[in-house]
């Protein structure tokens, strides 16, 4: 099996993932990954694993360039760099605008020149150790670090759903960062990268294509589909974004129905209408053995490293991820 890396982003506290990502490690994963949002500050949960662990790849999936300011993200991002050994990995991403402004009370404007924006300010910081700045959406008169980073520079990689940005992936970043994925997805994001590095005078194969897929494995079939129903309507009817996924994929009537349950309130009846076909077109679910099987797919499918993202909730959140970690295991 190739490279197979795991996230966490709901569903367990802080000294649990922990504890998770340790048993990741013994079980040969390549890296582990904290998403931003509401399960916990991702830079200071990733400092705790670095802390705990020698040979894992830690990533941000991803830092939102809208909720943070671009030298706090460098900061962050040289601190667990430094706690690691060099082992970090910034994702950093645009997230949405339903949650950045209703959530943070911050203007969501051009969101792929923030990114790029921020990308810039956090090399430039990283590498002279100050910085001023005058973009479009960022300004900075002054800043400098007061410490010297352990890397002049680090890996930065950039979300992307849309093929522009994956695009901006290929003149840019050094890996692209994609969430319900299909089989036929990383191919389409490898052509854009392409694009995009012949733009720029680049090499698309040094761009690392790596997609979050919503996982869970159980014995009982039913029950790993179960598992993931209440994320992939939550997806899908709150995020206009990825719901236009949805869509795109095929999902359409299905997507409409979701979005329409959510804006009313209903998300057990957002969840009802999630279909089997939906999960397991851009999740990986079921036994152990079918779990394997579609990383081995996602790996034959172009994307570089396939991030299995267990989803579970509950007083029993903590066994269903690590049934999903050891099922999934690459070792």
């Amino acid at each position: 099996m190739g490279r197979v890396g795991v996230a966490f982003s709901a569903g367990l506290n802080a000294s649990e993932i922990v504890d998770c990502a340790r048993l990741a490690e013994e079980l040969g994963y390549d890296s582990v990954w904290m998403a931003e949002g509401h399960g916990g500050d991702q830079f200071a949960v990733l400092a705790a694993v670095a802390a705990q662990t020698e040979r894992v790849a830690l990533g941000t999936c991803i830092s939102s360039v809208f909720v943070r300011s671009a030298p706090t993200i460098a900061m962050s991002a040289a601190v667990v760099d430094q706690l690691s050994g060099g082992r970090f990995i910034l994702g950093l991403g645009s997230s949405h605008k339903v949650q950045v402004e209703p959530e943070h009370g911050v203007p969501y404007a051009k969101p792929v020149t923030r990114v790029r924006e921020t990308a810039e300010v956090v090399r430039r910081l990283l590498r002279d150790g100050r910085v001023s700045f005058q973009g479009e959406t960022v300004s900075i008169e002054n800043y400098e670090l007061w410490f010297q980073p352990f890397r002049p520079s680090l890996p930065i990689y950039f979300s992307g759903v849309f093929p522009k940005m994956m695009g901006v992936c290929g003149e840019e970043a050094d890996g692209l960062i994609m969430v319900f994925t299909t089989l036929d997805t990383g191919a389409e994001a490898r052509r854009h990268i392409v694009a995009g590095a012949e733009r720029a005078g680049r090499d698309a194969s040094a761009v690392d294509v790596t997609s979050l897929i919503p996982t869970a494995a159980a014995d009982d079939p039913t029950e790993a589909f179960d598992a993931l129903r209440p994320g992939v309507a939550m997806y899908t009817g709150f995020f206009p974004r990825y719901n236009r996924v949805a869509v795109d994929q095929g999902f359409g009537e299905e997507a409409a129905t979701i979005a329409e349950a959510w804006a009313r309130g209903d998300h057990d009846a957002a969840i009802r209408a999630v279909s089997d076909a939906h999960i397991d077109s851009v999740c990986i679910a079921g036994t152990p053995a079918r779990c394997k099987e579609r990383i081995a797919a996602y790996h034959a499918s172009g994307i570089d490293l396939p991030m299995i993202a267990p989803m579970a909730a509950g007083p029993d959140a903590r066994a269903m991820v690590e049934t999903t970690i050891r099922a999934c295991a690459p070792n």
